[in-house]
Formats: C-alpha cells, sequence, structure tokens
C-alpha cells in the first residue's frame, strides 16, 4: 500500500483519489480553500461517489471508495507523502508549486498529469525563487488515464480508461527507479518516453481539442456546446487540416530527434482499438461517444489549456529550427483572437522553460542528461 497525495480536485484529481483508493492506497486530496467546493463535498461525505450510470449511459468502476484525507493545507499535503500527483490546468502549476516549494525535499516526486512541459517551468521556477538546495525530480505525463467527469460535488463518472499512458523523467538519469515506484501504486503502466520534451510533444489534445474547437467555434457557442464533441465536431475536411497540423507536430520532433506516434496510432494504442482515421476513430469510439460534452464558448480549456501551454511550446520549437507551421501559427492567432489574448507571449514561451539563450544542442543535453 502506498500513501499518495494529489494536488487539485478537478474532475482528473477526485477521480485519481477515487481509483487510488480503490486499489487499496491511501489517499490526501488537496485543493484550495478558494476553490474548496469538492473538498468540503468529500469531507461531509467520507469519500467519492462513482456513479454507475447516466443518461442511460454505462459507466465503468462505479461505487463508493473512502478517502484518507481531504485538505486545503498545503502544507499538510506535502507533508503527507513524498509522492505528489498534481491534476491541475497547467495555468496553475506554476502557483501551486510555489505553494509547495517551502516543504518540498530532496525526497519529493512530482507528478504533473498531464505535464504541458510543466517539469522545465516549474524547475526554471524554482531555480528563480532561490531554492538552490532543493533537488526535485519530476515526471510529465501525456495525458490522464481517465475519461471522466464530475456531476456533482463528490461524485464522478467514469466513461473510459486508456490501456496505459506514457511519461518523460526530468532528470533523466532518474527515470528507472522513478517510474519503477510509480507504477507500483498507478492502476495502468506507465512507459517511459526519451525526455520530457517528448511527453508534451505526445499530448493527445494537440491534434483532439484545440484546432477542432477553432473550426467549429460558432456552432459550439450558438448551440451551447448540445453535441458530442468527437462524433459530431469532427468532419472529413477537419480532419484533413488536423493531419496536417499533425505532420508539423511530427517534423519538429524529428528534428529534435523524437519519434512522435501519430494521433491515430496513438490513439489506436491507448484505446485498443484499430480504427483507420481519426475520423473513424471519432465516430466509433465507445468511450468518447457516451457523453455530450462539447466545449460552448472559446474560454473552454480546449482553448485556453491546450493552446498557451501545448500548441505554443512546440510552436516555439519549430522557431528555433526554422521549420514552417502554418496550421499550428494559424491555430494560435485565431484562438488569440477569440480571447483577445496574445498565446504567443502568455502562453509556455522558451523564456518560461529556461531556454531563452539555449541552441537545439544545449535543450537536449539538458533534458537527457
Amino acid at each position: 500500500m502506498s500513501k499518495i497525495t494529489i494536488i487539485g480536485a478537478g474532475n482528473g484529481g477526485v477521480t485519481a483519489a477515487y481509483h487510488f483508493s480503490k486499489i487499496g492506497h491511501d489517499v490526501c486530496l488537496y485543493d484550495q480553500v478558494e476553490f474548496d467546493k469538492q473538498i468540503k463535498a468529500i469531507e461531509e461525505s467520507g469519500g467519492v461517489k462513482a456513479i454507475k450510470n447516466v443518461e442511460g449511459v454505462n459507466l465503468i468502476l462505479h461505487g463508493f471508495e473512502h478517502i484518507k484525507k481531504v485538505t486545503t493545507s498545503i502544507r499538510e499535503a506535502i507533508e503527507y507523502s513524498s509522492m505528489i500527483v498534481m491534476i491541475v490546468p497547467s495555468f496553475a502549476q506554476e502557483k501551486l508549486f510555489e505553494l509547495m516549494l517551502p516543504y518540498l525535499s530532496n525526497n519529493h516526486i512530482l507528478f504533473s498529469m498531464p505535464g504541458n512541459f510543466a517539469s522545465l517551468v516549474l524547475e526554471n521556477k524554482r531555480k528563480k525563487m532561490g531554492y538552490n538546495d532543493l533537488e526535485m525530480t519530476y515526471v510529465d505525463a501525456m495525458t490522464i488515464p481517465w475519461a471522466c467527469r464530475l456531476f456533482e460535488p463528490g461524485t464522478i463518472g467514469i466513461m473510459g480508461i486508456k490501456e496505459f499512458i506514457y511519461a518523460g523523467v526530468l532528470p533523466k538519469n532518474k527515470e528507472s527507479q522513478v517510474l519503477n515506484k510509480i507504477n507500483e501504486f498507478f492502476p495502468i503502466e506507465i512507459k517511459a518516453l526519451s525526455n520530457v520534451i517528448e511527453a508534451g510533444f505526445e499530448n493527445i489534445n494537440f491534434g483532439g481539442h484545440p484546432l477542432i474547437t477553432t473550426l467549429n467555434i460558432g456552432l459550439l457557442e450558438n448551440f451551447k456546446g448540445k453535441f458530442n464533441y468527437y462524433s459530431d465536431c469532427v468532419s472529413p475536411a477537419t480532419d484533413r487540416a488536423s493531419e496536417k497540423m499533425e505532420n508539423e507536430r511530427i517534423k519538429i520532433g524529428a528534428d529534435l530527434g523524437l519519434t512522435l506516434k501519430s494521433e491515430l496510432d496513438m490513439m489506436n494504442s491507448l484505446y485498443n482499438s484499430d480504427a483507420k482515421s481519426v475520423y473513424e476513430f471519432n465516430k466509433t469510439s465507445v468511450t468518447h461517444g457516451k457523453i455530450h460534452s462539447a466545449p460552448d464558448s472559446s474560454k473552454s480549456r480546449y482553448i485556453t489549456e491546450d493552446v498557451p501551454n501545448l500548441l505554443v511550446p512546440i510552436y516555439e520549437f519549430s522557431k528555433l529550427l526554422s521549420i514552417h507551421a502554418p496550421i499550428m501559427e494559424s491555430c494560435i492567432r485565431i484562438a488569440s483572437a477569440y480571447n483577445d489574448v496574445d498565446y504567443f507571449e502568455e502562453g509556455r514561451t522558451f523564456e518560461k522553460m529556461g531556454f531563452s539563450h539555449m541552441t537545439k544542442d544545449d535543450i537536449l543535453d539538458y533534458v537527457n542528461k
């Protein structure tokens, strides 16, 4: 039995607390006091409920699980366990890391799901804040395992779970030791990637969220997201546009020495399917077709999370490598216009990752040592 601290009581965090507890581990679930709705509900009921069905749709892993500890004290959360699983939007990762820093030790492992280059941004933050004696170990996952939703405080629904997920470790030389430790408690296998840069490049939301949302935003806003996102918003034409942006990502990765999977190959692997196209996968996926949960605004996380924290850093690499990425650039520009934000400046830039004055070789040496 392991002790695990989970930072973030959103969809993924509450589901992780439930699932880790279900398979016999002790969990401490934390969120900030200003976002304590889930914490209060779980504290009152003693645990998390996973519902059996919704709107006639059967869900998986249903039941009720006691959660060992819930708290709004960051000190209590960090002192509870040396294994910290952070499942929060990328924009919250830095703020929460700043709160953690006074209580972190060299024994702590910070596992971000998804990472979206978190290890690079947070390590740069550690240095800038003067915690020179702290030797952190970071793990960046390329996604979370569950397709899940919060239906009410303390109540989740789990539509599906992946066969496995990939992750990168910083520093690289701790990869085997750290992933072995995570695989002792994790419900599915965590497989190693080349480095934390590859973990960012392999996030399946890259092709599945920002461009499709951007291309469909008129219908999504006007009809309040009353669609099944994956089956209704992907068409043969949008699939072709997504494939072109996918090719940009794969080309940039190849110049960094990464052999990236296509979105289709990755989705087929993670969900044990054999679709012949992303369009076919989205139309036929049982997991993704269960619940109507399309975005209803340009403020959806499919844009505000994935454009600045996924597309922008990959676009930064395209500039470093002088690789033209017109679809990616167009998506970022249109999303910026939608929300009146310059995501090229506000997103995860090389400056935020600590790469401002580094060459390609410098960066690769840094993440591979």
